[in-house]
């Protein structure tokens, strides 16, 4: 039996949003202190002992969501055409670092990105195999 690794790290931005075609109070703009997880999964260490360095996912993650970063996110691409809901954040998040995949190692895959606007909420995205 072989057994499977999966490593996450996080990272966080500040930014505001409002909600398009949305009828309630997240239609006005207002902000928060968004905080996003991946998580990289594969059976085999490298020379390290290690799946991929928590730092290096880490930076990844942090390349992806600085353009973020204490915006309004309406007025940041793709959210200028797409409402910048959690899930619609979460996609955009995951299909770039799934675009970084050439700099992980052989046989690791992104598994899943998650979003949450507090600490009562989290959209998890990730693509069906």
């Amino acid at each position: 039996m072989s057994g499977v690794f999966e490593i996450r790290a996080s990272a966080h931005f500040d930014a505001a949003h409002s909600l398009r075609d949305y009828e309630g109070p997240c239609a006005r703009v207002h902000g928060h202190s968004f905080r996003v997880e991946a998580a990289l999964t594969g059976s085999r260490l490298g020379t390290s002992q290690l799946l991929v360095d928590f730092h290096d996912l880490r930076r990844m993650l942090e390349e992806v969501i600085e353009p973020f970063d204490h915006r309004f996110l309406n007025e940041v691409p793709p959210f200028v055409e797409q409402s910048p809901t959690s899930e619609n954040i979460a996609r955009f998040i995951f299909e770039s670092l799934a675009a970084m995949a050439p700099r992980l190692p052989d046989g690791v895959r992104l598994a899943w990105v998650s979003v949450s606007e507090s600490q009562d909420t989290r959209v998890v995205y990730r693509e069906e195999t």
